[in-house]
């Protein structure tokens, strides 16, 4: 696969918004970016690029706690492209973002960290049932040998197949 991964940091410029659609926690939040250019021997801002970033399930739910609109955040995550059609007839591109990593840019403030904390596992039917299979006795596999081959029996010819007759 040849996916373009990217690592970034810039400021939080919207609200994280956040959905939890069949079950599975999605974040998204926009990300600004203004490189620093030095010409001339002088310091200026360069064009800022803006960035759509996607968190999923854990990820999304620490960013959806963590992360406010203003944040100097670093971002690292699969690059892609998103291309559409305006309203008005033009053509348009958005940069995109499917986040493995989001974190606050220690080098702009402080931040304090909380290990997520997750829930004991509860014994469920699914662990029942699998439990139950474990100690269930194996089906019959006589005519097999340990590799899952047929094992010709002392009544078959040799170079038959076994379990076949002819007509």
């Amino acid at each position: 696969m040849n996916d373009t991964f990217v690592t970034l940091h810039g400021w939080v410029g919207s609200e994280v918004t956040f959905r939890d659609p069949q079950g599975i926690s999605v974040a998204n939040l926009r990300v600004a970016s203004t490189p620093r250019l030095k010409r001339d021997g002088r310091w200026f801002d360069g064009e800022t690029t803006w960035y759509s970033v996607t968190a999923w399930r854990q990820l999304a739910d620490n960013v959806r706690d963590s992360i406010r609109k203003g944040d100097a955040v670093i971002v690292h995550g699969r690059l892609r492209t998103d291309t559409w059609e305006r309203a008005d007839g033009q053509s348009s591109t958005t940069l995109c973002i499917e986040a493995s990593m989001i974190g606050h840019d220690l080098a702009r403030g402080t931040s304090s960290f909380q290990r997520t904390v997750r829930t004991e596992r509860t014994e469920s039917d699914v662990d029942a049932q699998a439990d139950a299979l474990n100690r269930q006795e194996p089906p019959d596999l006589e005519g097999f040998d340990s590799f899952g081959n047929p094992v010709r029996s002392s009544e078959e010819e040799p170079g038959s197949t076994p379990g076949y007759t002819a007509a």
